[in-house]
């Protein structure tokens, strides 16, 4: 029977500013831990990686990093604890992620967490089921936020800073060079220029959107339909007045609506 391979390993280990105070978290308790082990299972140590003062919420340390670009020399990332390499979810799972792509494994020491062995991927795949319920339950959580926030007329809810407006101490202030030029993409709509044609006369005229890129059909079609213009927030189905200056009038924005429909397009409702 061949012999099977020495298991290369990456040993990790970390600690914040606030774990250096405790008992048992020190970076010299870590590794001794660690060394032993690998010794007692006849694994290979690849590499010691040591992140000291780094929080775990955070993917921005120096040893981690390393550790990921040297991913060709070790086969399996051993750490004493889940939480010494990330205390972060989301971050733990891209992480698992990226290790399965690349044909590698996750060792935990003290919760006998081994995704080499059959029980381990399967508890692996719970915590990755249970993290994923996580994730979405605060997408839930944050949707029914915003939608009682939009019911009850509570104002922005979190979008891109409009073009014609600068977001300034929490209030929509008209810009306006901007502003100009949405009330040109009105007028140019209204007596007969297409979306695609505006887009394009925008362009020769070396205006940038909002992010300095170029204009397209869809922004043009994103302000005609954007009930914002006439001085209304919209969310989903919900549609409320709000204080900020508006750049055209609501007959304007009305009249738009309809030639879009006439176009064979689909417009906003119209402001009653």
């Amino acid at each position: 029977m061949d012999a099977q391979p020495v298991k290369r390993v990456a040993i990790y280990t970390r600690v914040s500013t606030e774990d250096q105070a405790k008992e048992g978290f020190s970076l010299d308790a870590q590794l001794e831990k660690l060394r032993s082990y690998c010794k007692a299972r006849d694994w290979l140590i690849a590499g010691e990686y040591i992140d000291d003062g780094y929080s775990g919420r955070t993917i921005k340390r120096p040893a981690y990093a390393r550790m990921m670009e040297e991913i060709d020399k070790w086969d399996a990332v051993l750490v004493i604890k889940m939480d010494r390499i990330h205390r972060n979810s989301k971050n733990f799972m891209l992480m698992m992620e990226h290790l399965k792509k690349e044909g590698k494994e996750f060792v935990s020491m003290t919760e006998s967490l081994d995704t080499s062995t059959a029980m381990g991927r399967f508890v692996m795949d719970i915590i990755q089921r249970i993290a994923q319920l996580e994730s979405e339950q605060i997408g839930e959580r944050v949707y029914i936020g915003m939608e009682q926030k939009a019911r009850t007329n509570g104002g922005m809810l979190g979008f891109n800073i409009p073009y014609g407006y600068d977001y300034i101490d929490g209030k929509l202030i008209v810009n306006e060079d901007e502003a100009s030029v949405v009330r040109n993409i009105f007028s140019w709509y209204l007596n007969g220029e297409s979306m695609g044609g505006i887009a394009k006369k925008l362009n020769d005229n070396m205006i940038p959107t909002k992010k300095h890129g170029l204009w397209a059909k869809k922004t043009v079609s994103t302000i005609l339909k954007n009930p914002l213009y006439c001085g209304y927030l919209r969310w989903e189905k919900y549609l409320n007045k709000w204080d900020h200056e508006p750049i055209i009038d609501a007959m304007v924005f009305n009249r738009v609506q309809e030639i879009i429909r006439q176009r064979g397009g689909r417009p906003s409702p119209v402001i009653e």
